[in-house]
C-alpha cells in the first residue's frame, strides 16, 4: 500500500528505537540466553500444601461431568439435559450433607463455589430446556435424530429398516416446516404458517449444525460394517444430510437475513432481566443491572474529564475527538508492529518489577509468544487477544486499501501501549501462568470478573502509578477505559431488550469514538455466542472490585502491595467476593450470602 504522507519519518524513528538503538528487552535476556536453572522454583516452598481440602472433590466433579457428557454426546438433547440436571442435584445434596465446620478457609471457599455452581448449572439447564421448547416448531425432528446417536451408546444393534424410516420422516418434517416458514414470510400467511423469529432461528441453525455432526458420526459408525444397515439407510441418510444443509442455508439467508458473500447480521440472544438476575447472583454481584449502568456512567464522566485534560495537553482545547484522531494516526510502518509489541511487553515487565508490585518469575517472562490475527478474524476481533500467546491485529498485504487503513488506525502505537500489558504481563498471560500452577481446580469457576477484571485493574493501577508518560499514551489508555464503561452500558441494555445491536454500534461510535468497523466488530464479538451475557460487564466491575479490595487491604497498611497481588493470583480463578475471603483469610459461615457492596466514591 501507499503509506500516508507524514507517517514515514515518525515510523522510521520509532523503528530505529525498536530495532536496536535502545534495549527493547529492558535488561531481560533473550529466552535462549537465560539460564534454564532460573526456571526451576524453590522446591521446598512448593512441598507445602497449595490448595484447600476440597481440591480433589472439585477435580472429581470435572472429570465425572466430562464422562457423563461423553455418555450422552448430543448437545442439548432432552436426555443429556435431564441426566445432567440429576447429576447436579445429586452433587448439591451431597455437598449439603458434608461436615462443613471442619473445613478451613480455602475449603470453605471451594464448598461455597461448588454449591453456587450446582445451583447455576441447574438454572442453565432450565434455560436451555425453555429454548429447546421454543425451537420445536423449527426442529420437530431433533429429539428423534438425537435418539439414534444415544441408542448407539446402549450397544444394541440398530434396526436398519426403523432407522431408515426415522431418517425419511425427519426429511419430510424439514420439507413441511420449510413450507410453513415460507408461508409465514408471505404477505398473506397460510393457516399452518410459522411466523419466523430471528433469534430462535439462529439457535436452530446452531443446533442443526451440531445435530448434523452427530448424525454423521452415528451413520459412519455402522454403515461400513453392517451390510443390512447400509442397505436400508444409505440413501435416506444422503437425502436427509442434503436436506439439513439446505434447510440451514434457508434459515440463515431467509430468516436471519445473512446474504452469501457478506458479513452475517448481528442478531444476538438477549437473556432478559430474569436471566441477568440469575447470572449476577452466580457472579456474586449484589447489584441490579440499572445500578451497574449508573456506575458505568459515573466512570464514563471521569474518562470524559480526563480526555479534556489530554486534549489540552496536545494543544487541542476541549476537542477530545481531535485528540483521539491524532492518536489513531500515530501507527508504525508495515512490518514494524511485532517489534513494537515486543518492546511494549518488556517495558511493562520492567515497570512492575522495578516497583516490586508482584512476583514475576523468569519462566513467566519468557513463556509467551506472538502470532498475527488473520483478516477474517479481525472482523470480529479488530484489536488484540492474549494469554500465553498474544494475537496481534495489523494489516496484511492482501487487504483492501481501506481495510488496511482501518487496521492501522485501530492498532496504533498508543492503543497498543495500553493493550499489550493487559494481554501479557501483568494481565492475561500472568493469570494463565499462575492458574496452571496454583489452585488449578478453580478453573471450573472461571469468571470474566476475575479474568478481565484483573487485567483492567492493572489499567487502573498503572494509570495511577504514571505508566502512561505522554499525552498520546494517556489517550490510548483512556480509549480503552471509556470503552469498558461503554461495554457495561450497551451489553446490559441489549440483554434487557432495550437496545438493538445497531444501537450498540452507534453508541460506541458516538460516545467512545470508535471507527464504525471496530464498533461493529466489538458488538459482533459481544453477541455472537462466544462470550457469556455478563462478559463485557466483568471487565470494569471486576476491576472496581479489586480496586475496593486493594483500598481495604493495601492502602490501609494491612498488607504489602506485592503480597496482595501474589495472593490474588495464587488463589485461582473465582468471583472476586471469594478472592476477598481468600486474601483476607476469612472463614466463611455455612449460610454465607453475597452481600459485598464494593462500589465506593472513586473514581
Amino acid at each position: 500500500m501507499k503509506f500516508p504522507a507524514g507517517r514515514i519519518i515518525g515510523s522510521l524513528l520509532l523503528c530505529n528505537a525498536v530495532l536496536g538503538a535502545d534495549d527493547f528487552r529492558f535488561g531481560q535476556p533473550a529466552q535462549s540466553q537465560r539460564a534454564v536453572a532460573d526456571y526451576v522454583p524453590d522446591l521446598n516452598a512448593l512441598a507445602k500444601p497449595q490448595s484447600g481440602e476440597l481440591r480433589e472433590l472439585v477435580e472429581r466433579f470435572v472429570a465425572d461431568r466430562k464422562g457423563l457428557e461423553t455418555m450422552h454426546p448430543v448437545p442439548n438433547s432432552p436426555l443429556q439435559l435431564r441426566r445432567l440436571a440429576d447429576f447436579y442435584r445429586t452433587w448439591a445434596a451431597r455437598l449439603d450433607a458434608m461436615a462443613y465446620d471442619q473445613l478451613g478457609v480455602e475449603g470453605r471457599i471451594d464448598w461455597h463455589l461448588m454449591r453456587a455452581e450446582m445451583k447455576y448449572l441447574l438454572r442453565l439447564v432450565e434455560r436451555q430446556q425453555k429454548r429447546n421448547a421454543e425451537m420445536v416448531p423449527l426442529l420437530p425432528f431433533f429429539e428423534s435424530l438425537a435418539g439414534l446417536q444415544e441408542q448407539r451408546r446402549e450397544y444394541t444393534r440398530p434396526d436398519g429398516k426403523a432407522s431408515a424410516a426415522a431418517l425419511a420422516d425427519a426429511r419430510a418434517q424439514i420439507e413441511a416446516v420449510r413450507k410453513a416458514l415460507e408461508s409465514g414470510l408471505a404477505d398473506k400467511p397460510g393457516e399452518n404458517a410459522i411466523k419466523p423469529n430471528k433469534i430462535v432461528a439462529l439457535r436452530a441453525i446452531n443446533q442443526l449444525s451440531a445435530t448434523g455432526k452427530q448424525l454423521e458420526d452415528w451413520f459412519k459408525h455402522y454403515e461400513p460394517y453392517d451390510p443390512e444397515f447400509g442397505w436400508w439407510t444409505r440413501e435416506p441418510h444422503k437425502k436427509l444430510a442434503a436436506a439439513m444443509d439446505d434447510y440451514g442455508k434457508f434459515l440463515r439467508e431467509k430468516i436471519v437475513g445473512a446474504k452469501p458473500g457478506e458479513d452475517e447480521p448481528i442478531v444476538g440472544d438477549p437473556i432478559g432481566a430474569d436471566g441477568l438476575a440469575v447470572d449476577l447472583e452466580h457472579e456474586m454481584i449484589p447489584y441490579a443491572p440499572e445500578e451497574l449502568i449508573a456506575v458505568a456512567e459515573k466512570e464514563f464522566a471521569w474518562c470524559e474529564a480526563e480526555w479534556k485534560k489530554v486534549s489540552h495537553d496536545l494543544g487541542l482545547g476541549d476537542d477530545w475527538r481531535a485528540a483521539l484522531e491524532k492518536m489513531k494516526q500515530d501507527y508504525v510502518a508495515p512490518g514494524d508492529q511485532p517489534m513494537l509489541i515486543a518492546r511494549q511487553a518488556y517495558e511493562a515487565v520492567d515497570f512492575i518489577t522495578k516497583r516490586d508490585l508482584i512476583t514475576v518469575p523468569p519462566h513467566m517472562i519468557d513463556d509467551w509468544h506472538m502470532t498475527m490475527m488473520s483478516p477474517e478474524r479481525q472482523k470480529v476481533n479488530p484489536f488484540f487477544l492474549g494469554g500465553d500467546r498474544i494475537i496481534v491485529s495489523f494489516p496484511t498485504d492482501d487487504m483492501d486499501h481501506q481495510d488496511k487503513l482501518n487496521s492501522l488506525r485501530a492498532n496504533n502505537t498508543h492503543v497498543c501501549h495500553a493493550t499489550v500489558f493487559h494481554e501479557l504481563i501483568p494481565g492475561h498471560h500472568m493469570q494463565g501462568w499462575y492458574a496452571d500452577r496454583f489452585n488449578p481446580h478453580r478453573q471450573l469457576f472461571y469468571t470474566p470478573f476475575w479474568v478481565e477484571g484483573w487485567a483492567l485493574w492493572w489499567e487502573f493501577h498503572l494509570w495511577d502509578l504514571g505508566y502512561q508518560q505522554t499525552p498520546l499514551d494517556r489517550a490510548g489508555a483512556l480509549f480503552w477505559r471509556t470503552h469498558r464503561c461503554a461495554r457495561i452500558i450497551f451489553s446490559l441494555n441489549f440483554h434487557l431488550g432495550r437496545w438493538t445491536p445497531q444501537q450498540c454500534i452507534d453508541f460506541l461510535v458516538e460516545r467512545v469514538g470508535h471507527d464504525r468497523h471496530t464498533a461493529t466488530g466489538e458488538v459482533r464479538r459481544s453477541f455472537n455466542g462466544d462470550y457469556s451475557p455478563l462478559y463485557q460487564v466483568g471487565y470494569m466491575m471486576g476491576a472496581i472490585q479489586l480496586r475496593a479490595l486493594h483500598a481495604d487491604l493495601v492502602k490501609t497498611g494491612k498488607m504489602r502491595e506485592k503480597e496482595f497481588h501474589d495472593r490474588v493470583m495464587r488463589g485461582g480463578t473465582m468471583p472476586i467476593e471469594m478472592v476477598r475471603a481468600s486474601v483476607s483469610g476469612t472463614k466463611l459461615p455455612r449460610d454465607y450470602r453475597s452481600s459485598w457492596k464494593f462500589v465506593g466514591e472513586k473514581p
